[in-house]
This record gives structure tokens, sequence and C-alpha cells, in this order.
């Protein structure tokens, strides 16, 4: 790979959310970038509370967290089902590891994916023998460089354990990802030589959520993405290029995740 990936995909607003933090993007240690998306990192110094909106991408998130006034803490975020809110204010830092889809059982083989998602729960409930003093290692890192060896070596001391399913399982999300052509589950697990069933086990232990729910989160991605980028867009148009039967579905889609009608946003 050339680097973390630099679009804004899945965050609502991005425009709005940069001004007021400092948000990078980092690569992990070569050993991690198979499972790995990207390490992600957030600080910032607000006058006045800000509330941030994300659309979760299909993947799991381990997150180390420093919010004024509270202890650290880090979590395992699964898969999101709904819009992500947080509430920011007065200083804080995140530093995040976002797994590719199907990436982070090899770190942790005790449960299906499914089993973390819709779920935020403590380090140790999926890596055993996480403690706060391996959260406050990584928080108490001045720099960046310093922020990502303590990511590393976290996610070393627990994996990757080789798994050719967990192979198979993030090579065909980044197919539906990056194949505009891929519409149907159907089509799509003919293509692979799979059973629809036989495909949807296989996300269900290693992605967290279905085939189709993957499908149609990336779509409202694409769409989130494009209202995003100050150009006028042509909705029907979109519509037809993710899948979509009519201009009216991708709007029930749109509004539905992201709690506005695509005209508004980008408005």
């Amino acid at each position: 790979m050339a680097g973390p990936r630099r679009d804004t995909r899945g965050i609502v607003d991005p425009a709005s959310l940069f001004t007021r933090v400092r948000f990078r993007r980092r690569d992990p240690a070569p050993a991690l970038r198979p499972y790995l998306e990207h390490y992600w990192l957030i600080d910032w110094d607000l006058s006045e509370p800000y509330c941030s909106h994300v659309v979760p991408h299909p993947s799991v998130n381990v997150v180390f967290e420093r919010f004024a006034g509270q202890p650290d803490f880090g979590e395992v975020s699964g898969v999101g089902l709904e819009l992500f809110t947080q509430k920011l204010e007065a200083t804080g830092r995140v530093c995040g590891v976002q797994f590719r889809p199907g990436g982070f059982r090899p770190f942790a083989p005790g449960h299906p994916v499914s089993h973390w998602t819709g779920r935020r729960v403590p380090l140790s409930d999926a890596f055993p023998g996480a403690a706060d003093g391996d959260t406050t290692r990584v928080l108490d890192e001045d720099t960046d460089d310093g922020r990502v060896a303590a990511l590393d070596a976290f996610l070393l001391e627990y994996g990757p354990r080789p798994d050719g399913d967990a192979e198979r399982a993030m090579d065909l999300v980044q197919r539906i990802r990056e194949d505009r052509e891929v519409r149907r589950v159907a089509a799509f697990a003919a293509g692979q030589g799979l059973s629809v069933r036989s495909l949807q086990r296989l996300f269900a232990a290693y992605v967290g959520v279905s085939p189709k729910w993957v499908l149609l989160r990336y779509r409202i991605h694409e769409a989130l993405e494009r209202a995003a980028d100050g150009a006028e867009t042509d909705w029907a148009g979109l519509a037809a290029e993710l899948g979509y039967s009519d201009q009216a579905h991708l709007v029930r889609d749109f509004t539905a995740t992201v709690g506005v009608p695509p005209s508004a946003y980008a408005g």
C-alpha cells in the first residue's frame, strides 16, 4: 500500500471536524499492515463543545481515549450499526486502530466478529491481560511516532495468528468496496464459488455483519463523500451508478443512516 487512505468516507461534515481537531492517519508496522486499514490519531483543545458524527465502516476499532476530567480508558468497538456520535469538549486525545473488515479475528480468535458487533467493551474482553497501563502507555507518548510505536507493540503482543479464512474475508470485502458492478449478494457469491449461506457464515465469523450490509454501507459512504465534495451531485445518476433501482431508494437509505436527506446535507 502507498499509505493510509486520504478520503473522508464515513465522516459527516469533515470540513467542520477538521477545523476543530488535529486528525492524522498513520501506517502500522509492516507485519500488521495486511490486517489494519491504519491508525487514526486525534487531539483537540476546544473553547466550546462539539459533536462529531461518523457513519461507521464495517470495521472493528480498538480505541485508546483521554477526555478531560476522566480516567484514561481503552475499548474494543465492534462494527457500528448506526450513526456514531461523540461529544468533544475541553482537551482530549484519542489513538485508534481501524482494522480491515475481516482483519480483527486473527488478534482475538476467541469469538466470531459478530460477537462484538454494535458493542463497545473494555480491551480486556478481547485481549486477556490488557490493563489500564497499556492505555496510558499509548496516550502518554508525546509524538505521533511514539504513539504509533506503542500501538504496534500492543497489537504485536496479541497476534496476528495466521488464518486463511480471515484473508479470504478481507479479500471479498475489498472486492465489494472497489467493484461498482457488485450489486447483488447472490451473484457475487456465485462468482466467488460460494453459496449465499457460506458467504453469510464467513462474514458473520470474520466481518461481523452480512454481505448485504457491507454492500449498502459502502454505497452510503460513496454518496456521503460525493455530497461533501462541494460539487453539485446528480443524485439520480449516482443512484444508478451505485446499483439502486431509483433515486428514492438512495435518498431513503442515506436519510436513515445520516439523519438528513442528501440534498439537505449537501446544501
